[in-house]
């Protein structure tokens, strides 16, 4: 707006000029028409070329300023965008260290096992299975019914490879079932997934005799060929007893909160590698 405002005033300006020549050349005899013609060209064209010059800049100007304006605006862009891009590389970073410190710790906590880590890409936690994908397979030397455990305890077992995943069959599974012991007493159990949850088990085949408590350590029994002994896997939460106590049974709370999971540990080697390690130390 104003620019088209400053050049509306220089145009009527050039517009007056022009008319006052024109009354003079009227009124004015052919013979000094040259003469008028010369003072035309020596006065007036000038300020005509002034004006235009000036009309020009002014337009220029604008323009220069407006370039200036967008060029401001896409700077403050990118400036925006940098600064997005480097609050999302810091929490890469930050997640990446976070990973990288559960993997340190795991392997500190199971010395006794040859482990691989490895990261979950996939996770089918549903009423029909309760599986994970990992991003290690066969390449990496992940074979069907290796151990999988995570920091708190176990996670499951591996049920099938491909060459570079491996699926693993969690204990929360409706079709798992885990030889287990409690902590303190020793008595065995089976620990089976339920569809009750994503942090439940259902224990049964409880002795008669044996002496059950809430917040009753669960750990792995080495039983059935699969699992190494010792491994934790949950609390007793509660107890439900019958008549008889033949077909009693308790629920588990596991240690592993499969909703957070994202690092674990594939057992490679768990029989004989210990004690070969502790020999050729």
């Amino acid at each position: 707006m104003y620019k088209n405002k400053k050049t509306g005033i220089v145009g009527i300006i050039i517009t007056i000029i022009v008319l006052i020549i024109i009354v003079i050349l009227s009124n004015t005899d052919i013979k000094k028409v040259s003469f008028i013609e010369n003072i035309f060209s020596s006065i007036v064209m000038p300020i005509q070329n002034g004006l235009t010059y000036l009309k020009n800049k002014i337009e220029g100007n604008d323009s220069f300023f407006t370039d200036v304006k967008n060029l401001q605006a896409e700077n403050d862009e990118l400036k925006k965008k940098n600064s997005e891009l480097s609050l999302r590389e810091l929490e890469i970073i930050k997640s990446e260290n976070e990973t990288l410190k559960e993997y340190v710790n795991l392997k500190d906590k199971y010395l006794e096992y040859k482990t691989l880590p490895a990261y979950i890409i996939n996770k089918n936690i549903n009423n029909y299975e309760k599986t994970l994908i990992i991003n290690v397979g066969s390449k990496n030397g992940i074979k069907p019914n290796m151990t999988v455990i995570a920091d708190k305890g176990l996670v499951g077992y591996v049920i099938s490879t491909t060459e570079n995943t491996s699926k693993v069959q969690t204990i929360i599974d409706s079709s798992t079932s885990v030889s287990s012991i409690i902590s303190t007493s020793k008595e065995a159990i089976i620990a089976t997934g339920t569809l009750e949850g994503n942090s439940i088990l259902k224990a049964s085949y409880i002795p008669t005799e044996a002496t059950l408590l809430e917040n009753d350590s669960v750990e792995t029994s080495g039983l059935g060929g699969i699992y190494p002994k010792g491994i934790h896997i949950g609390t007793i939460k509660q107890i439900v007893n019958t008549k008889n106590n033949i077909d009693r049974y308790a629920y588990i709370e596991t240690a592993v909160d499969f909703s957070k999971l994202e690092t674990v540990l594939v057992i490679i080697k768990w029989r004989d590698w210990y004690k070969w390690k502790i020999i050729s130390m």
